[in-house]
C-alpha cells in the first residue's frame, strides 16, 4: 500500500507542496550566503510571517494584502538582522538565535493578545491565497494531476528559482553580492559598499523567508497553529548548503527534504509506526544528507591535496 501511495500522483503533487515553504527559505538562505553572512534566523522569521498573514489576511479581508504586508515585515525583520550584525558588530549567530527564540515564545503571546486564542487562532477568520488549475497541462494524464491546482505560490516559489538565479548571476547587483561575500576587501577596493549590498542582500532573504512562512498559514494550512514552521527554516539552510547555495541546486534538495515530508504523511496514515518516529522522517533525511554532503567535499579535498 506505501509503495502504490509513492507511485501515486498524489504523492508527487504533496511533495511539490510541502517543498513550498522550505523552497522560499532555500532561496532566502542562498542570497544572504552569497553576501558573506549566514542567515540563520529564517525559523524565527517564518513563524512571524505564517501569524502576521493570518492576522492581516483577516483585518484587510484579502490573502494578497495579508501577503504584502507580511513580505514587508519579512524585509524588515531582514534589516533589524542586519543592522545588529553590520551596525552594531553583534555575532551573527547569536543574534538569529535571538530572533528565533523572540519568535517562539512572542507569536504565541501576540496571538494571545490580538485575539485570546492560545496556540491556535481558531477564532481570526483568515483568507487563503487560491490554488490554480492550469489549462492544457491539468488534461495530461499524471503530470497534470502533479502540476495542475496548486497554490499560487507553489508557482510563485519555482518562478522565484529563475528569479533569483537571474538577480544573482545576471544583474549589476547579483555581481555586487557575490563579490562582498567572496572577498569583501577587494569589493570595497574598487568602490562597492559592502555595508550596504549586505544590507541589501539581508532584507531580500528576508522577504523571500516571509513568503514561505505565509504559505504555512494561507496556502498549507488555513490558520497559525505554535510553532508551525517546525524547523522548516533550519532545512532550508540545510538544502541551500547541499545544493552550493545556488537557487537550481537549492531547489533540487528543497524537492528531496518535501519529498521526506509528504512521504512522512504517507507513513502516519498507512503504517502502524509510532507517531514521533515518523515526524523524524524529514528530520533525519536532513542529518543523513549533510552527512553524504560533507562526506563527498572531505573526498574532494583529498583528491585535490593529493592524500
Amino acid at each position: 500500500m506505501i509503495l502504490n501511495a509513492l507511485l501515486s500522483p498524489e504523492f508527487f503533487n504533496a511533495a511539490l507542496r510541502a517543498t513550498t515553504p522550505i523552497l522560499f527559505a532555500t532561496l532566502a538562505s542562498a542570497v544572504a550566503s552569497k553576501s558573506g553572512i549566514t542567515n540563520m534566523a529564517l525559523e524565527g522569521i517564518m513563524l512571524f510571517s505564517a501569524l502576521f498573514g493570518v492576522i492581516f489576511s483577516a483585518a484587510f479581508q484579502s490573502a494578497f494584502l495579508g501577503l504584502l504586508v507580511t513580505m514587508i515585515l519579512g524585509g524588515f525583520i531582514g534589516f533589524i538582522l542586519a543592522f545588529f550584525v553590520l551596525k552594531l558588530k553583534t555575532d551573527e549567530i547569536l543574534a538569529a538565535i535571538a530572533i528565533n527564540l523572540i519568535a517562539t515564545g512572542g507569536t504565541v503571546f501576540m496571538l494571545l493578545t490580538v485575539s485570546g486564542d492560545r496556540g491556535v487562532s481558531s477564532s481570526i477568520k483568515s483568507l487563503q491565497l487560491p490554488r490554480v488549475t492550469l489549462p492544457i497541462i491539468e488534461n495530461i494524464p499524471f503530470v497534470g494531476e502533479i502540476i495542475s491546482n496548486q497554490n499560487v505560490l507553489t508557482y510563485l516559489s519555482l518562478i522565484m528559482v529563475v528569479i533569483v538565479h537571474i538577480l544573482l548571476y545576471k544583474t549589476p547587483l547579483g555581481l555586487r553580492i557575490r563579490a562582498v561575500g567572496e572577498n569583501k576587501d577587494a569589493a570595497e577596493s574598487v568602490g562597492i559598499s559592502s555595508r550596504k549590498v549586505q544590507y541589501t542582500a539581508l532584507i531580500i532573504s528576508g522577504v523571500l523567508a516571509s513568503i514561505g512562512g505565509f504559505f504555512l498559514s494561507g496556502g498549507y494550512m488555513s490558520n497559525f497553529t505554535k510553532d508551525m514552521s517546525a524547523g522548516r527554516g533550519f532545512i532550508a539552510l540545510a538544502a541551500s548548503t547541499m545544493g552550493g547555495n545556488t537557487p537550481l541546486g537549492g531547489f533540487l534538495v528543497s524537492l528531496l527534504f518535501g519529498a521526506a515530508q509528504a512521504f512522512a504523511n504517507i507513513m502516519q496514515m498507512g503504517a502502524s509506526i509510532p507517531y514521533e518516529i515518523v515526524q523524524m522522517l524529514p528530520y533525519i533525511t536532513t542529518l543523513v544528507g549533510l552527512g553524504i554532503y560533507s562526506y563527498s567535499l572531505m573526498k574532494k579535498r583529498q583528491r585535490l591535496s593529493g592524500k
